[in-house]
C-alpha cells in the first residue's frame, strides 16, 4: 500500500491552477502557422511545396500580421522534439537575478535541490538522490568534483531538461538529464556587461560578468567571463541523545549514555573566475568548426568553531550505579581550512555536410582538474587543555580525453537515421594524509590512489514520421565502463556494460490545435561513482554509527532501470503550456551504504565504517504537473500577469528494507513551485516572485536508521526597471523568510539507540544587478 496523500492549502491552490486547463479549449485557437516545407523537409514533393506557397500567398490578405524571428521559441522547440525535452533560455536564466545556477534550477518542473536554502546542494530530478540525474555541460559529462552552484547563470545560454534517456547521450539517467549549454551568441553586436552586489548579513558579494562578441572574416567569437567574491557565515546546532547498551570498553559496565548540544559556526570567503570563450569558423566548403574552452577557478578559506554543552555523560555499572565519564571528548574545537579548485575543459565540434542533407559531427575534448584542500583542527577539554590536533591534506588531480561522432542521414519521407560512438578516458591521482596527534588515522594515509576509467559507447537511432499526427523515435545504445586502480599497492578493477533500448513517441491530437500526447519506454542505468568503487578512507573526527568513516567497494554493480513515461501537453495561444506527466521506474541492484563496526589494523580498536553495497530491488513513480501561461489568455481584460507553477508527487519503495518509510534515499513525497510576474501598464517595470516548497519527510535508510529532513520554504522576489533597451536594473531578494533548516537521524539497533537533531540557520540574500549593452 502506498502512503496516503495529504492535501494542504498550497497543494489545493496549485491544483486549482491546473483546473484552468478546460477553459483553454473554449478559446478560439487560430490555426498553427505554416512552416516553410523546403526548410523543414527537404524531401517534400512538388505538390506539398505548391500547397505551402498557396497558403503563404493567401496569408498576405490576412488582417493579422505575423512576425517571424530567427529561431524557434523555447516552447516550440519543446513541442517539436520527439523525445520529451524542456528548454529554458535567457528569459528564465535572467528573471530573478540569481547568483548561482542551482537557484535557477530549483524552480524548474520536477527538479529539486538538496541542502538548506542559499547554500546549494546536489541537483535531483523526480526527487531521486544524488547520481540518478545526469548532469552534462555542452552534451558532455561534467568533470568530477564539479558543483552546479559554482556556475553563474551569466555563463549559460540555456538549460535543456530531458525526462527520458536518448541514445546519443549516455543512458546513465534513471531520473533524467540536465544539459547545461554554455553561452553562444555569435550574432549579437553589443557587449553585454552585468555587475551585481549581493548582501547577506551585511556581507557584500560582488560579481562582474561580460560578453564581448566579434567577427574576423570567417571566424566569429564570443568572449565571456565572470569574476566573483562571496562571504558567508553559517550557524547551526546539533542535539544528541545516545544510549549505547552494547559491549563496553569496561567489562564492568552495562551501558553508556550521552546527552549534549553542539554549536557550530563557520565563516567562509570564496573568490572565483569563470572564462567561457567560444569560437566558430566556417570553411569555404560549408564545414564548421566550433571550439569552446571552459576555465573555472575558485578559492575558499574558512574558520570554524564548535562548542559542546555536555548535559550528561555516564556509564551504568553492573550494580546499576551510575558513574560520570570523561574519556577525552572535546568541549571546544577550533579549525581552519583552505581549498582551491581549478577545472579546464575544452569542447570541440566539427561538422561536415554531404549531398542529400546527410551530415557528420565529430566532437572532441579533454579536461584537467586540480583540487587541493587542507585543514587543521584543535580540540580542547572543558578546562582548556589541548587533547587533539587533527590535520588533513587532500590533493587530487584529474585528467580526461574524449571523442565521439554522429552521422545523420535523412531517408525516405520524414525519416532521419543517426549512428555514432563515444570514447572517454579519465585518470585520477589522489594523495591524502590524515593525522591525529601525529599518528595516521587510517592504514593508507599518505599513499597514492591511482585510478583509470574508460567509457566506450556505440549507438543508433531513427526518428520517423508515421503520419502527420504521429512521430516516433527508436534508439539502441551499448555502453561499457572499465575502472582500474591501485590502493596501497593492491590492484582493483571493476568492469560493467549495459544495453539500453529506447522508444519515444508523440501523437498530435487531431482537431485539438497543438495538443499532443507523449509516451516513452526506456532502459537506463546508474553507474557506481568512482569514490564508491575506489576511495581513500574518509575519516570522521567523531566516529560513531551515525558519523562513520567512509570507504569504497570495488565489487559494486550498476543499478539497472526500466521506465515508462506518459505525458499530455496542451499548448496555449500566448506562449503558455499546461501539461501532466506520469512516470514509473523499476530499479534493480540498488546501491545503498552499509555501516559496520570494523576491526582496525592495530588488531585492538574498532571503528564504524560505511561502504556501498548492492541490496536488491526498488521502484518509484510519480506525477508532474506544470502550468505556465499569461492571465490574459483566459481573461483578455485582465492584468498583464504571467503565471508559472509546477507540482510533483512521488512514491517509492525499497524491497530489502522494512517500511513504512522505505523510500529511495533523499526523495521527498512532493514538491511545488508557484511564481507570478506582473508588468504594470505605462511604466517600464516588471515585478515578480516565487515560492519553492518541499514538505518534511522521513526515509528509512536501513533497518536500523531513520533519516529526517525538515520542511523547506523558500520565498523569492524581484523587481526589474528597464531604463532603455541598453540599460536595466534588477533588485532581488532570495529566501526572504529565512526559516531554519532542520534535519536529523534516529538509530535504533541491538546495541545503540541514538538521536541526532540538527538545526541550521538560513539567511536572506539581497542582490542589486545592473545590466548594460555597450
Amino acid at each position: 500500500m502506498y502512503p496516503k496523500f495529504k492535501c494542504s492549502s498550497l497543494t489545493l491552490a496549485i491544483a486549482g491552477v491546473f483546473s484552468i486547463a478546460p477553459f483553454a479549449y473554449s478559446q478560439s485557437t487560430p490555426p498553427e502557422p505554416q512552416k516553410n516545407t523546403e526548410e523543414t523537409n527537404p524531401n517534400a514533393n512538388a505538390k506539398e511545396k505548391a500547397a505551402v506557397k498557396k497558403t503563404e500567398a493567401a496569408s498576405k490578405d490576412n488582417v493579422q500580421k505575423v512576425t517571424i524571428n530567427g529561431g524557434r521559441t523555447d516552447l516550440e522547440e519543446r513541442r517539436q522534439s520527439t523525445a520529451a525535452k524542456m528548454i529554458f533560455g535567457r528569459e528564465e536564466l535572467d528573471r530573478n537575478g540569481d547568483s548561482s545556477l542551482g537557484e535557477v534550477l530549483k524552480r524548474l518542473p520536477g527538479v529539486t535541490v538538496g541542502g538548506r536554502p542559499g547554500r546549494g546542494g546536489d541537483i535531483r530530478m523526480r526527487g531521486m538522490g544524488n547520481g540518478y540525474t545526469q548532469i552534462l555541460i555542452n552534451g558532455e559529462r561534467a568533470p568530477r568534483g564539479f558543483s552546479m552552484d559554482s556556475l553563474t547563470p551569466d555563463q549559460v545560454e540555456r538549460i535543456e531538461i530531458m525526462r527520458g534517456p536518448v541514445a546519443e547521450f549516455s543512458t546513465q539517467a534513471i531520473a533524467g538529464t540536465i544539459n547545461i549549454v554554455l553561452r553562444e551568441e555569435y550574432k549579437q553586436k553589443n557587449i553585454d556587461l552585468k555587475t551585481s552586489l549581493g548582501f547577506e548579513q551585511g556581507r557584500i558579494a560582488p560579481n562582474v560578468s561580460v560578453t564581448v562578441p566579434g567577427e574576423i572574416g570567417s571566424l566569429s567569437y564570443a568572449l565571456s567571463g565572470s569574476v566573483f567574491q562571496n562571504r558567508q557565515h553559517d550557524d547551526g546546532s546539533t542535539f544528541t541523545n545516545s544510549y549505547d547498551h552494547g559491549p563496553q570498553r569496561d567489562p564492568k559496565t552495562l551501558s553508556e549514555t550521552l546527552i549534549q548540544n553542539q554549536y557550530d559556526q563557520t565563516n567562509r570567503k570564496t573568490t572565483g573566475i569563470h572564462l567561457t570563450p567560444r569560437f566558430n569558423y566556417k570553411f569555404e566548403n560549408g564545414d564548421t568548426l566550433t571550439v569552446q574552452p571552459f576555465l573555472m577557478n575558485s578559492r575558499s578559506d574558512s574558520s570554524t568553531r564548535s562548542d559542546v554543552n555536555l548535559i550528561d555523560h555516564y556509564v551504568t555499572k553492573l550494580d546499576n550505579t551510575k558513574e560520570s565519564v570523561n574519556n577525552g571528548d572535546f568541549a571546544v574545537a577550533t579549525g581552519s581550512a583552505h581549498a582551491e579548485t581549478t577545472f579546464l575543459r575544452g569542447f570541440g565540434n566539427w561538422q561536415h555536410k554531404f549531398e542529400g542533407n546527410a551530415k557528420l559531427n565529430i566532437k572532441f575534448g579533454g579536461g584537467l582538474g586540480k583540487m587541493d584542500s587542507n585543514s587543521l583542527r584543535y580540540q580542547f577539554d572543558k578546562i582548556g587543555n589541548q587533547i587533539d590536533v587533527i590535520s588533513d591534506v587532500n590533493n587530487t588531480r584529474d585528467s580526461s580525453l574524449n571523442t565521439g561522432g554522429k552521422f545523420t542521414m535523412p531517408y525516405g519521407e520524414g525519416n532521419t537515421l543517426a549512428a555514432g560512438w563515444d570514447l572517454e578516458m579519465g585518470k585520477r591521482n589522489q594523495t591524502r594524509i590524515s593525522l591525529d596527534n601525529g599518528k595516521s588515522q587510517f592504514a593508507e594515509s599518505g599513499d597514492n590512489l591511482d585510478a583509470n576509467t574508460r567509457r566506450v559507447a556505440v549507438f543508433a537511432q531513427d526518428e520517423f514520421d508515421i503520419n502527420p499526427q504521429f512521430s516516433a523515435y527508436a534508439g539502441l545504445r551499448w555502453e561499457g565502463i572499465r575502472t582500474s586502480s591501485t590502493v596501497g599497492g593492491n590492484p582493483i578493477e571493476n568492469t560493467s556494460s549495459v544495453w539500453s533500448p529506447l522508444l519515444h513517441g508523440v501523437w498530435r491530437i487531431p482537431g485539438a490545435g497543438k495538443d499532443q500526447v507523449r509516451a516513452s519506454l526506456t532502459e537506463s542505468y546508474r553507474a557506481p561513482a568512482l569514490n564508491d568503487l575506489i576511495a581513500v578512507t574518509s575519516v570522521s573526527n567523531q566516529n560513531s554509527f551515525y558519523r562513520p568513516d567512509r570507504t569504497g567497494n570495488p565489487f559494486l554493480k550498476p543499478e539497472l532501470s526500466k521506465g515508462i513515461d506518459l505525458a499530455f501537453e496542451h499548448y496555449l495561444t500566448r506562449a503558455g503550456i499546461i501539461s501532466a506527466n506520469f512516470f514509473v521506474r523499476d530499479i534493480n541492484n540498488l546501491i545503498r551504504r552499509k555501516t559496520e563496526n570494523v576491526l582496525q589494523p592495530d588488531g585492538v580498536t574498532k571503528k564504524y565504517v560505511s561502504s556501498p553495497v548492492n541490496i536488491g530491488h526498488a521502484n518509484t513513480k510519480g506525477i508532474e504537473l506544470e502550468a505556465k501561461f499569461q492571465l490574459q489568455e483566459f481573461f483578455p481584460d485582465g492584468p498583464a500577469l504571467d503565471v508559472r507553477s509546477n507540482y510533483s508527487r512521488f512514491w517509492s519503495s525499497v524491497d530489502d528494507i522494512v517500511g513504512p518509510n522505505n523510500r529511495l534515499d533523499q526523495q521527498p513525497k512532493q514538491t511545488a513551485n508557484f511564481g507570478l510576474d506582473y508588468r504594470p501598464a505605462g511604466i517600464p517595470l516588471t515585478v515578480g516572485g516565487s515560492i519553492n516548497w518541499t514538505p518534511a519527510y522521513v526515509i528509512q535508510s536501513s533497518d536500523a536508521q531513520l533519516n529526517l529532513t525538515g520542511i523547506k520554504r523558500q520565498l523569492d522576489f524581484y523587481g526589474l526597471w528597464k531604463f532603455n533597451p541598453n540599460l536595466q536594473v534588477r533588485l532581488s531578494a532570495n529566501n526572504l523568510r529565512a526559516n531554519d533548516y532542520q534535519s536529523g537521524s534516529i538509530v535504533n539497533s541491538d546495541s545503540l539507540n541514538r538521536i541526532d537533531y540538527n538545526t541550521s540557520k538560513t539567511y536572506t540574500t539581497w542582490t542589486l544587478r545592473v545590466e548594460m549593452k555597450l
